[in-house]
């Protein structure tokens, strides 16, 4: 008998224990929304670093096609037999074309295929796919008899993978484009384009380009498929372009400006990267912005994947970080002009001096741009005083748009805490918000936002990316455990969205050859592409957005790292559903039950999906889905409102429950 009650009280006790020691439930108030998400919350932001354009989504194989670079043979060498002087010469018509001065000159007598040519490396290669078609294309100009030009695709031993024969049709003395196009017959990455000359004269070039014909949407001249994809995959609310740094420039001279950008491209002035000279352990002296992606492509880019449009502009400041150079203030008028030229660019009448210029582009119906930023990481008295004169300019005649203002380079500090108070003051619409920190720092301030005003001015958290190590290092890898400090982080992004409308993960795209900074969510070769565990973790959160925010607490205080866990909620209004989002940053399982408050009925069967991984774990070529989201069925208690989850060691969920 005494054995019995001891087993009993034992039992009672192990109960009671247990019971003590199990967390509260974590608790979401479904029947009363926080405040909406705007469909631009998690959007995209690209810059031209890292050959994100030349060399990566805009198609053109061809490095140096208009000999413009500061070295106007870089990229090209010069194949003959025999040595004949003056038979490839670079001419200069500066003082008739400023936008496009240069051009080849090729002198051949009684030549022959093989006799003398010219070979273009591509950007670190060329991407080669069996069996696609390649458009070669070139601008010429000769006199008397034709000079034939043989193009060749080949592969990295030098063998020819593909040819066509381009035979020039006048000889007129003027200049023509003229095309041919041709299969490969083999896939290479390491490519290369070679032209051999033949007949009897003289023949000049210039705009030597060669295309594969799946570019995104099958547009000639257009942008790579399967970078793109990716980006159309996130669903992105929107798409930040062009940067970035390169918006301000390493001087002014080297500054973004939109209008070189538009036009034929044989009429768009080429520029150096900035990226080119900016770190002495990455050099790229081949790195140049020919802007055959230009303002009208990446407009075209935001309609064509379903995103609002979101330009920078240059301020009339170059970097501060290198020249620190600024236009005087009264000499910053053309500036502002381009930015109200811009808005009339993409959305005005095809009468209006701009809107016709994108009409002529193939385009005459209006993109309906909402939004610009002004100047890209400025900060200090020079560039409120600056701001002050575009603002005042661009709401006088566009009172909605909405205007995005730099609050410098860093989260805190002097320099922070000047232009915060100052943008607010002006109540200005958007303050850019940038950092790139630690894994600590992102975890640490999951709640920076819970204290932001409501009511004043909103903030875009235009860049931001874990770092593992020092910035621009081989050893800054894009690991799961990165990933995943910013997963919690985004919690209190998404909770605070009455704040916090727009953010955007930076940088976007590295070629594994070419890249001057690292991380970068999506990673190229010449051939393939793949995303990082940042970039599921961005794509979880756009495609799982949901249209309010819903409180979610645990002994009524939001879930900023206690027990390392991050969770925030939503309510997505199309759908009937709740979302769930939770990161459990502990080397632990952990076991919470959420309570759903407010509802009446639930569907039993809900969705789950999760990423998992060890904290040093990345995505590779060969393991490009190593660390990616999986999904799976669960069960919620109808009856109770409740559902169990157990969280494994690092990981991070999101959980669709529909209402009846």
């Amino acid at each position: 008998m005494n054995r019995i009650i001891k087993t009993v009280s034992l039992f009672v006790a192990t109960t009671l224990l247990a019971q003590a020691q199990a967390p509260t439930p974590i608790k979401v108030n479904v029947a009363q929304p926080v405040s909406e998400i705007q469909p631009t919350m998690w959007g995209i932001f690209f810059e031209d670093i890292n050959l994100g354009a030349d060399g990566g989504i805009y198609a053109e194989l061809v490095k140096n096609r208009s000999f413009e670079f500061q070295k106007p043979l870089m990229g090209w060498k010069i194949e003959r037999k025999t040595f004949h002087e003056g038979e490839v010469l670079i001419q200069n018509r500066a003082d008739k074309n400023t936008a496009n001065p240069r051009f080849v000159s090729v002198k051949v007598e009684n030549a022959q295929k093989g006799d003398l040519g010219l070979t273009n490396e591509g950007f670190r290669g060329m991407g080669i796919k069996n069996g696609l078609r390649y458009d070669f294309s070139v601008m010429y100009r000769q006199s008397g008899s034709p000079v034939k030009v043989h193009a060749e695709l080949l592969d990295a031993k030098g063998q020819v993978i593909g040819e066509g024969t381009l035979t020039p049709s006048q000889t007129d003395g003027q200049w023509h484009r003229q095309a041919v196009s041709f299969n490969a017959k083999a896939t290479e990455a390491k490519g290369k384009l070679r032209l051999w000359f033949e007949g009897n004269g003289q023949i000049d070039l210039d705009m030597i380009s060669l295309f594969p014909e799946d570019t995104w949407k099958g547009r000639p001249g257009g942008m790579r498929a399967d970078m793109i994809q990716k980006l159309a995959d996130l669903k992105p609310g929107f798409i930040r372009f062009p940067g970035g740094c390169i918006v301000e420039g390493f001087d002014l001279n080297n500054r973004y400006q939109w209008k070189k950008t538009i036009g034929p491209i044989e009429e768009r002035q080429l520029i150096m990267n900035r990226w080119n000279i900016e770190f002495a352990h990455r050099p790229a002296p081949d790195y140049f912005q020919t802007f055959g992606l230009g303002f009208f492509e990446y407009l075209q880019l935001a309609e064509d994947i379903g995103s609002e449009a979101l330009p920078i502009l240059n301020c009339g400041m170059a970097c501060q970080f290198n020249s620190a150079e600024v236009v005087p203030m009264d000499q910053l008028e053309p500036y502002v002009q381009d930015a109200l030229d811009l808005i009339e660019f993409a959305n005005g009448d095809i009468n209006t001096t701009w809107g016709k210029v994108r009409a002529q582009m193939g385009h005459p119906a209006p993109f309906n741009l909402k939004m610009m930023g002004v100047g890209n990481e400025n900060w200090g008295p020079q560039y409120i005083e600056r701001l002050k004169v575009f603002t005042k300019a661009i709401k006088a005649k566009y009172p909605n748009f909405k205007l995005i203002n730099s609050s410098g380079t860093d989260p805190n500090g002097d320099r922070f805490d000047y232009l915060n108070k100052e943008l607010r003051a002006m109540n200005a619409d958007f303050i850019d918000e940038h950092y790139y920190r630690a894994p600590e720092w992102f975890l640490k301030n999951a709640g920076r936002y819970d204290s932001y005003d409501r009511n004043g001015s909103k903030v875009f958290a235009g860049e931001y990316a874990s770092h593992t190590n020092n910035g621009a290092s081989a050893s800054n890898r894009n690991t799961w455990r990165a990933a995943l400090s910013e997963a919690a982080f985004m919690t209190g992004l998404e909770r605070n969205a009455a704040v916090v409308q727009m953010a955007s993960y930076a940088p976007l795209f590295a070629h594994v050859e070419g890249w001057q900074w690292n991380p970068d969510l999506i990673w190229v070769d010449n051939l393939q592409s793949f995303g990082t565990p940042s970039y599921y973790v961005q794509q979880l959160y756009s495609l799982n957005k949901g249209t309010h925010v819903l409180s979610m607490t645990q002994n009524n205080q939001p879930l900023i790292g206690q027990d390392s866990l991050y969770a925030s909620a939503s309510w997505d209004k199309a759908s009937n559903e709740i979302i769930l989002k939770i990161a459990n940053n502990n080397s632990q399982a952990q076991v919470r039950e959420i309570q759903l408050d407010g509802v009446k009925k639930l569907d039993p069967n809900a969705r789950l999906i999760v990423m998992q991984s060890d904290p040093n774990s990345v995505n590779t070529f060969e393991e490009a889905l190593n660390v990616s989201p999986s999904e799976k069925k669960i069960v919620v208690n109808a009856k109770t409102k409740k559902v169990s989850l157990e969280l494994a060691p690092y990981s991070f969920y999101v959980v669709r429950i529909k209402t009846l």
